[in-house]
């Protein structure tokens, strides 16, 4: 059942459009309903493969810097190169996913990935690679990143429509940490045996499957947005839009803090397996496994979800925090993997939720700036976190940074909690019922 029979073409016309939502539980066999649209199916398919070798070139990388340097630090200087084009020039990215196709964006990014990954691979097979070749490449990535984050995002919506878009985010996001769960442990048997150089070699070849898969779409079922015309002021307008909505601006806040002290777990995880249970790359890989594992249940139960709410953003976030912190605190290794699962597992609860009611909140004549803003936001927080965390780490140790990252999230939703119910868009209501349970306590 859907809220509203308005049209996709109708909703591009209005600033704060609704967007239709379903109404029903979905059937357990509507949980990846969005897999029956063709065009989503073939770019899901394409997505699984790069993906997967994505996050092995990623396993590859880091381990290649820490391997050259022994530097925590400067394996958290990867992420602040691939993130930090989009830190800086975010909203630009934005305004040119509005402005043009996606599609042919999206060929453009990933025909550069080609190149990168190419290059990078050749140098390092060869045996010239040095820390600044990794370094360049990381720069590389991050710039098309600008382009390709807001760009990519829009496009689902173009190939599901607005009904579907909530559905369609959560089996992006399972099919995102299914290549998470797979990539590192792939990427720590090629380290092992054969050495980074192919894990790397392979992303080239997945990038070149996302540029064909996206050449055999069947380019009439497409629901093209609506481009938006040059204009001045464009980037000053997407910032407006989204501090005028609180749907968009409190889940983006959140994502700040959730970015900054909680997504750098590659950084820590080379600390752990190192410096705490000395298991080298495979250890590296179990552990990203471990994550990538617990997201996957996580993006499987998202797409479930028939509302997206600024609660279930908040409470995801500060149980992400407690999640991090128990991490820090694991006494053994077994009881270590099960948090690391569980950070896993309660980002993707946060990062579906976020994404989703952004995405919704939006209209899609500007949706590419709010997502650009968005990413910005995530992006960024990652490229400030990376370095700050692994310098953090060789300072006060890995155990000691991850609980106080965790203790920093948790204060930061439990202080956001508070300022939405007294801001009124956050409430507790209690109810008393005389059945099994006397009281019930509900947040909205």
């Amino acid at each position: 059942m859907v809220e509203s029979m308005t049209s996709d073409e109708d909703l591009d016309e209005l600033a704060t459009a609704p967007i239709p939502v379903l109404l029903q539980h979905p059937r357990w066999r509507d949980t990846f309903s969005s897999l029956g649209i063709y065009n989503y199916r073939l770019y899901v398919s394409a997505q699984l493969v790069a993906n997967t070798s994505g996050w092995a070139m990623r396993i590859a990388m880091d381990w290649l810097v820490f391997e050259l340097t022994s530097s925590i630090t400067l394996v958290g200087v990867i992420v602040a190169l691939q993130f930090g084009p989009m830190l800086v020039l975010g909203p630009l990215g934005g305004v040119i996913a509005d402005r043009f196709n996606k599609r042919r964006l999206l060929m453009t990014t990933q025909s550069l990935n080609i190149l990168i990954s190419a290059t990078l691979a050749i140098v390092t097979l060869t045996g010239h690679v040095t820390v600044w070749h990794i370094y360049v490449a990381a720069l590389c990535i991050g710039f098309t990143a600008v382009v390709d984050a807001p760009a990519r995002s829009v496009f689902v919506n173009e190939m599901v429509g607005h009904g579907r878009l909530g559905n369609a985010i959560s089996i992006n996001a399972s099919i995102f940490h299914l290549g998470g769960l797979l990539g590192p442990a792939i990427s720590g048997v090629l380290i092992a045996w054969v050495g980074a150089g192919w894990s790397i070699a392979a992303n080239s070849f997945a990038a070149g499957a996302v540029v064909v898969t996206l050449l055999a779409m069947r380019k009439s079922e497409l629901l093209p947005s609506v481009v938006a015309r040059r204009a001045k002021g464009q980037i000053r307008e997407g910032w407006a839009y989204v501090l005028a909505k609180p749907t968009i601006f409190w889940p983006i806040v959140v994502a700040g803090f959730v970015a900054l002290f909680g997504m750098n777990l590659p950084v820590v995880l080379v600390a752990f397996a190192n410096h705490v249970y000395d298991s080298g790359a495979a250890g590296y890989g179990l552990y990203s496994s471990a994550a990538a594992l617990g997201a996957l249940t996580g993006a499987l139960s998202s797409a479930r979800r028939m509302t997206h709410r600024l609660r279930t953003i908040i409470i995801a976030a500060g149980l992400f925090g407690l999640a991090i912190i128990a991490t820090g605190l694991a006494p053994v290794v077994g009881v270590f993997l099960v948090c690391v699962a569980a950070i896993g597992f309660t980002r993707l609860l946060f990062a579906t939720a976020a994404e989703s009611l952004v995405q919704m909140s939006s209209n899609r004549a500007i949706r590419g700036r709010v997502m650009a803003n968005y990413a910005m936001v995530v992006l960024g927080g990652q490229a400030i976190g990376g370095p700050l965390v692994g310098a953090l780490t060789e300072l006060w140790g890995v155990k000691t940074i991850m609980v106080v990252c965790g203790v920093v999230i948790t204060v930061a939703a439990i202080v956001m909690a508070i300022l939405l119910a007294r801001s009124g868009r956050l409430s507790v209501r209690i109810r008393w019922r005389w059945k099994i349970v006397p009281m019930k306590i509900e947040v909205s």
